[in-house]
């Protein structure tokens, strides 16, 4: 059963067969409650029930009925120049919708990481121009919510800019969050991170945080965090994650247990952006990178025909379209992992260059990226012009990271 908060508080319930987990939902899947025997107190109206929905934001996306015709003349081949056209073609016309309308939201998080993302090559200075000015706009802050990942991932984009000019003006306010966020208590009934997008929300904040400042105090509150979640929703035999707890039990039509594309990408997509700041000789370093050939090659081994991955991983056949904003994540995760030498180039390659070819046959004339499933918690049904802006943002990043694969 599920019902719209009442204006005065936001409750969520979760009661889990294996445990008694209880904690508020995420930006995906907002202010909906999932009873099972009680209701929680999560907390108070000005900061939760006020929030708007993410996908009631018009600028996180749409999914119209015609969006025109597809684009023709995009080479899927592993060429700077055929690259740098397909990221600036579907930079562009995302930077176009989203000027002027930006907000500290998860969903756009994810696109301005996209942005920042893009080689200097490939025009990149007209997007992170962009996000310079974004973050001014906000003067540095991220989101209301104190320990809430979501409304840390802006943070991401925010160092990545100060790694380029070291304005102190744009690293305190992040600095000041985690800093107040490490002070929290562990709570055994209720993890930090307790659905997996969240690993991409808020671990690669700590572990940038740390190589900027060399304090190793932040990515070990993360290495500890992440493990706590990986215990409660990695797969050890499938080597992928469930979304949250509420789906540990649950299954596709076929039988199989369900796991969601984009929540794996979201997943894997952490790994490698937490392997890039984390110290080679980092005590814990080589569990991510075992955990990230893992889920690699799990996801590799269920790569559909077309290159891309469906909602549901693991029952193809109940879901008629491709999903591109978790197969981006993954192309990205992937294409990383690649230049880094974690995996084989022999291998995975060719997985990277379906999913580019894959990826490329939904991107419109007018630089629209199609096939992005709405804001959701779990594999659903979309249609083909659904267009999302987390989605070119994990477009953005695969393509950066192919465009430095990629050949003169």
């Amino acid at each position: 059963m599920r019902f719209r908060v009442p204006n005065c508080f936001a409750f969520t319930a979760i009661v889990v067969a294996s445990s008694p987990l209880l904690f508020a939902q995420p930006a995906e899947k907002p202010y909906f409650l999932h009873i099972v025997t009680g209701l929680v107190l999560a907390a108070p109206a000005t900061m939760q029930a006020q929030r708007p929905p993410s996908d009631s934001l018009p600028v996180v996306g749409d999914s119209p009925t015609d969006a025109g015709p597809l684009a023709t003349g995009l080479s899927p081949e592993f060429k700077k120049k055929d690259v740098s056209q397909v990221l600036r073609k579907v930079a562009d016309w995302q930077l176009n919708r989203v000027q002027g309308k930006y907000t500290q939201d998860w969903t756009l998080a994810a696109l301005y990481a996209g942005f920042v993302a893009v080689p200097e090559a490939v025009h990149g200075s007209t997007y992170q121009n962009a996000m310079q000015s974004m973050g001014s706009q906000f003067a540095w802050q991220l989101g209301a919510r104190p320990e809430h990942a979501d409304d840390h991932a802006i943070a991401q984009t925010y160092l990545a800019l100060y790694e380029k000019n070291h304005d102190p003006a744009i690293l305190s306010p992040t600095h000041e969050r985690m800093d107040k966020l490490l002070q929290r208590t562990d709570d055994p009934l209720k993890p930090l991170w307790w659905w997996c997008d969240a690993l991409f929300m808020g671990p690669p904040v700590l572990a940038d945080l740390s190589k900027i400042t060399g304090d190793h105090k932040y990515i070990d509150f993360m290495d500890r965090e992440w493990w706590i979640t990986s215990k409660l929703l990695y797969d050890p035999q499938q080597h992928l994650f469930s979304r949250d707890a509420t789906f540990l039990n649950k299954h596709e039509a076929n039988g199989a247990k369900l796991f969601w594309s984009r929540g794996n990408g979201w997943v894997l997509a952490a790994l490698a952006r937490v392997l890039q700041s984390m110290p080679g000789n980092y005590p814990d370093r080589p569990k991510y990178v075992e955990q990230f050939q893992q889920m690699a090659k799990a996801i590799a081994a269920i790569q559909g025909a077309d290159g891309l991955w469906r909602p549901g991983l693991l029952d193809p056949g109940s879901y008629p379209l491709p999903e591109v904003s978790g197969s981006a994540f993954d192309t990205y995760a992937i294409a990383w992992g690649i230049r880094a030498g974690i995996l084989d180039r022999k291998q995975y390659l060719p997985v990277v260059q379906k999913a580019w070819a894959g990826m490329l046959s939904h991107v419109y004339q007018d630089g629209r990226l199609g096939c992005i499933q709405p804001v959701g918690a779990a594999p659903d049904q979309f249609t083909a012009t659904s267009s999302y802006v987390y989605g070119v943002g994990a477009f953005l990043l695969a393509g950066s990271e192919i465009y430095d694969l990629s050949s003169n």
